[in-house]
Formats: C-alpha cells, structure tokens, sequence
C-alpha cells in the first residue's frame, strides 16, 4: 500500500491512525468524522526545521493557518513552539491570539483588504504584516506611518502540484498577488512618502508542489534575488508555502533535501533570516476524514459508491481535482463478484459531488466506514452548511505517552 506509513497502517484488518482504531472511532463519535494526528503535526515541523538546521539557515516558521484552523490543532502547536502563524485576515489574526499566539509570532499577508480589516492590523504595532498591492500600501502608510512591513512581490512565474492552474498564485497570467517588477519603484516611492521601513521580501508562487517542480521553485528565488538588491534594508525573506505532499501513488515524497539545498544555494550567503508559511505541508498528511457509507449499487456500467458526506465538508477533489485516497476503515477479505473499478459519490445534490471517480476500492459493504486519507489541510476551514449538511465533528489525537 502506496500509502501505509508507521502511524497509518491496517493492524488486523482495521484501519488505525496513530495507534487509534478508525473503525472504533467512527462508531464512538459518528459521522462525518475528522481525526487530526498532533503526532505527525509536529514530525512535519520537526523534519522542515532538521533540513534547514542541518545547512545552518537562520529561519522561522509561520503555520498558515488557513489550512486548518481547529483551535485545539492551533493550540497544541503554539504549545510546541515549533512555529508562529501564518494569518490572511483580521478573524484569523485573532483567533491566532485566542490560541496564545503573540502579534510578533504572527505573520499577516492579505489582498484586497478592505479599511476597516487595515484599522484593525494597524492597532497590532508587533505584527508582522506584508502588503501586497500599492493600494494597500498606501492605506497603511496612512494609518501607521513609519511602521515597519515586508513587500508581498509577484515573480511572475507559478508552479503547483500536477501543473494545477487553479494552484498557481503567479504565472504569465496577471494575478491579484503581489507588488509586480514593474511597479516595484512605485511601491518605493509610496514607503518613503510615508516612512515605511521595508524590512521584509516575501513571495508565494503556489501550491503542492513536488520534486518535478523544483527547478521552477529555483527559478522563482532567483526572481526574488533581483528584486532583492533594491531593497537593502530587508532583513527577512518570506518565502511563503506550498510545499506539497504524495496525494496518489505515482506521486513520489518531495525532495525535501534537493528543497533545501536550493534555498541554500539561493540565500545562503545572504544576512537575511528566511521565513515560511507551510500550511499543507504540516496538516494535510496530520488528517483523516472518516465518512459511512451509504450506498452501493451499479447504474448501467459504473458502479457507485455513495457516503454520508459531500464536497462541501472537503472541497479539494470536487473544485481543485487535488485526490483524497479512500480506504477502508475494516478491511473486507476480496469477494468474486466486487468490481474491479468504483465511483466514490457524496450526498449532495450536485453532479459534481464526486469524492474518486473509477477508483480500486476493496470491497465494501453499506454501512462500513470509509476513511479519506491526507484530508488534515483545507478541508474543515473551508466547509460550508451547502443543503445544510454542513455538520461533522473533529478531534484532535493527543501525543503518544
């Protein structure tokens, strides 16, 4: 199995998840069910920090918390001190420090924001905040001149899992990210009139990226590094998120040692501390959603699986095409007349409702709970009650003894 891993794994024939049997916690809770692992948030943390460590890059991590915002999930991570926080609205600004996070552990980068979200940042003088349009930059040099911000910039380049253009925040496409080359002398301009003091670079050029994309990811650092000599008082380099993980069994681990390197290689001999903001990368692989199945029978040639949960509680498959792997909670023994090929459907009255489409699923009986693995990252955070079946419960599991 492509998937199966020390903490994922069938221990006679059930499904357990850090030690904990799915298949009793589906029973005991119900569902819609989503299990976070605080073990495997923290061994993501742990093995980005280990990588830069071991190059003797100077770093912080910022969560982006938009990805999952589970407050017992927000807290146990603050409790870590592994990371700061990465927030791209006033809500989020606060329930990070609901959680014990302090303005100066968190990072703000937000777009098209609105005056009364630019009044609130700017009563936080120790958050850290990046603008990302002369608009914004204006707005805030006249509520808070002299404040020290970071340059959100666009390089122009995107790349994201698969080539996924729903993925790319940059590319020859104009986007609303960032402050582009072109406009960059305006943007100075602006930071002087108002005395802004420009002490961060930041860029984020996508999402899910894996080792095929490295050599784009090289590409967009040293777009960085030009815009980098005009600004000589920056003292960090933010170089955002999305870090991606395996989604199918064709996917291979990112290169997370090739990663480094590159940024080594990049800004290495640079005085600038480098920050990131990986949000799938510590969640999406942290997170299980378990669903019961409901329905299982052929229509003309396809047969149909159907479950208690649709893409409103889990948008990824139905609007990003990014997979969610189905497995089993019990692991059934092979019956002769189970078809090779099913759909996995939810139950919601779209025809997009689609969680794998002509998958290899063991077979599976009505009733029997089906567990969607790598569903930690921007699956509850984004949800909605769509024909208010928006209900499901999560839990967070707690660290092994």
């Amino acid at each position: 199995l492509w998937w199966q891993r020390d903490d994922v794994q069938y221990v006679e024939d059930a499904l357990h998840f850090s030690t904990h049997n799915l298949n009793t916690m589906a029973h005991e809770l119900g569902t819609p069910l989503y299990v976070y692992s605080s073990d495997r948030l923290r061994q993501n943390l742990e093995r980005l920090h280990r990588v830069l460590d071991e190059r003797a890059i100077a770093h912080r991590i910022f969560y982006a918390m938009k990805s999952n915002r589970y407050a017992p999930l927000l807290t146990y991570l603050k409790l870590t001190g592994l990371c700061g926080i990465d927030a791209c609205s006033p809500q989020e600004v606060r329930q990070a420090r609901q959680v014990g996070f302090l303005p100066s552990e968190i990072s703000f980068t937000g777009t098209a924001l609105s005056n009364a979200d630019l009044d609130e940042l700017a009563r936080s003088p120790d958050l850290i905040i990046n603008c990302d349009s002369l608009s914004g930059l204006r707005r805030l040099g006249d509520r808070c001149p002299g404040r020290a911000i970071g340059l959100r910039i666009n390089p122009g380049l995107g790349l994201g899992y698969r080539a996924n253009p729903h993925l790319r925040y940059a590319g020859t496409k104009p986007t609303k990210f960032g402050i582009y080359p072109d406009q960059l002398e305006e943007a100075l301009a602006l930071a002087h009139r108002y005395g802004l003091q420009i002490q961060g670079l930041h860029v984020h050029a996508g999402c899910g990226y894996l080792t095929p994309q490295l050599d784009t990811w090289s590409v967009v650092l040293q777009r960085c590094q030009m815009m980098l000599d005009r600004l000589p008082s920056v003292s960090y380099i933010n170089l955002g998120g999305g870090l991606g993980i395996p989604l199918v069994a064709d996917d291979a681990p990112l290169d997370l040692e090739r990663w480094a390197d590159i940024v080594a290689e990049q800004f290495g001999d640079r005085p600038q501390q480098i920050y990131l903001e990986p949000g799938d990368y510590i969640a999406k692989d942290a997170g299980i959603l378990i669903l019961q199945t409901t329905m299982v029978e052929p229509k003309q040639t396809t047969w149909f699986v159907g479950v208690n949960g649709g893409f409103n509680i889990h948008l990824e498959p139905a609007f990003y095409h990014l997979p969610l792997e189905p497995v089993p909670a019990y692991r059934r023994r092979s019956q002769p007349d189970w078809p090779a090929r099913v759909t996995v459907t939810g139950n919601i009255n779209e025809a997009l409702d689609i969680w794998a489409e002509d998958v290899v699923l063991p077979p599976i009986q009505e009733g029997d709970y089906l567990c969607f693995l790598n569903a930690g990252g921007y699956g509850a955070s984004m949800s909605s009650n769509h024909c208010m079946r928006g209900q499901f419960t999560e839990v967070l599991l707690p660290p092994a003894a």
